[in-house]
């Protein structure tokens, strides 16, 4: 069996790990860890839930979405629960791969984990930068319809700008930047709905259309790839690293960060979700925006209302690239930096800034080359976000806690994995059927985002 890298008790280790001492400092309150967990689960992708509607239906979409919630919040408080019990142990772990090493003694746990953190949070990170570039895009084509400017030259500027941010040392040095993150996705939900509202009651209401494909087959496929999409947008992954940033004791801390999480979350995904299915039903693009600002046709909505959603879509997405970037940066520091010099000494200060920007100069070269990610992103969400959200804390905890075998809190953990790991084999094999279906449109370098 492969051994894991030393455990965090070990105190010689802690005191050289530069990942530990420079990015997961913990010194933040609750309310900080409320404002990183929404900004990590209340993104633009909250703009896809009608497209995800369309692959349900009212009825199951509605049930789909507050399944996902519920299960997602009792997920995150259990995970919190496995930390504080391995703290109160005196093992207080700052790393999911740390943490399900060392509860389920297995060493090929730490790289499992590692390998599917790496790929949701890079994927994550490149997404941000292609739809923050398609943003722009979108903001100039409304300026200048013929205009020479091609989508990878605004993703070269947002990757200019995330080299800038991510110079910002620490994940608790992004609390102000995440709380300005919660409103802004507060902001462009609400001009979302007011927008839907507004072209719904307009002389150009689109028909209202409900019904599901024609296929049985392409129905249960549709509807897998839905729920596979829901649950990509309640992902979150990092949750060990987000209750790292707080400052011991942590006890209940998390608890009240949830709670303010799902309050937002509570606000904007059904408002999102109901208004956008219910005046576009099964023509919902994938991005209600699009809906809103049909290629052909006039703008549904206030154009000056719709750029100014766009601008907050944009700014927000500084923030979540920063959010999942920070898995990388502290993998990067542990290797690279000193912790016995201080975090802006110049042995520490230019190694950060090289590794940094080239990390965001790949994830922004991905980004230009690769503008159909989101089917791409699709796969590694139902193959990445299910196992750690839906999975691992389940088993976590039960091998923590050890609850009794007739208790119900042991059952409901044993059938929320089984479950789920059923729905991770159905989503990922319907999102690599549309990777194929939509094979024909992928270009490299292209103008055209896939949708």
């Amino acid at each position: 069996m492969t051994e894991a890298p030393p455990s965090p008790e070990n105190e010689r280790f802690r005191q050289g790990d530069a990942g530990a001492t420079f990015v997961l400092e913990s010194k933040g309150e609750w309310y900080h860890a409320g404002f990183h967990l929404t900004t990590a689960i209340v993104g633009p992708t909250i703009l896809t839930l009608p497209y995800a509607f369309r692959g349900l239906g009212w009825g199951l979409g509605f049930f789909c979405l507050t399944v996902m919630g519920v299960v997602t919040f009792y997920s995150y408080y259990l995970m919190s629960l496995v930390l504080e019990h391995c703290e109160k142990a005196g093992r207080r772990h700052i790393r999911f791969r740390e943490l399900a090493s060392d509860v389920l003694g297995s060493g090929w746990m730490f790289y499992f984990v590692i390998f599917i953190q790496t790929a949701i949070n890079t994927g994550i990170s490149i997404g941000a930068i292609l739809l923050a570039g398609q943003c722009l895009q979108i903001m100039y084509s409304s300026v200048s319809p013929d205009g020479p400017l091609h989508l990878w030259e605004f993703i070269a500027m947002v990757t200019m700008v995330m080299m800038v941010l991510s110079q910002l040392p620490s994940f608790h040095s992004l609390r102000h930047v995440n709380l300005a993150s919660l409103f802004l996705s507060l902001a462009y939900t609400f001009i979302v709905v007011y927008a839907c509202i507004h072209a719904g009651v307009s002389k150009n209401a689109p028909r209202r259309d409900y019904s599901l494909e024609s296929s049985k087959f392409s129905v249960v496929m549709s509807a897998f790839t839905s729920i596979s999409i829901i649950a990509a947008i309640f992902g979150n992954g990092i949750v060990p690293e987000i209750q790292a940033t707080l400052a011991p004791p942590v006890t209940g801390k998390m608890l009240k960060g949830l709670m303010m999480c799902y309050s937002v979350i509570f606000m904007t995904f059904y408002s999102a979700a109901v208004s956008g299915y219910y005046v576009f039903g099964n023509k919902a693009s994938s991005n209600i925006l699009k809906s809103l600002m049909p290629d052909e046709g006039p703008a549904l909505a206030p154009t000056w209302l719709l750029g100014l959603g766009v601008i907050f879509v944009l700014l927000q997405l500084f923030a979540i690239g920063l959010v999942y970037s920070q898995v990388a940066y502290e993998i990067m520091e542990t290797k690279s930096a000193d912790v016995n010099q201080g975090m802006f000494s110049k042995r520490n200060l230019i190694p950060r800034m090289i590794l940094r920007s080239v990390y965001m100069l790949l994830c922004g070269f991905f980004a230009a080359m690769l503008p159909f990610f989101g089917d791409i992103n699709g796969v590694v969400g139902a193959i990445g976000f299910i196992p750690l959200d839906f999975i691992l804390p389940m088993l976590l905890y039960n091998m923590a806690y050890k609850p009794s075998r007739s208790s119900f809190t042991y059952w409901i953990n044993i059938i929320i994995m089984v479950v789920f790991t059923g729905v991770g084999l159905l989503g990922s094999f319907s999102s690599i059927r549309k990777l194929v279906l939509d094979v024909s449109k992928f270009k490299l370098f292209s103008d055209d985002v896939v949708d």
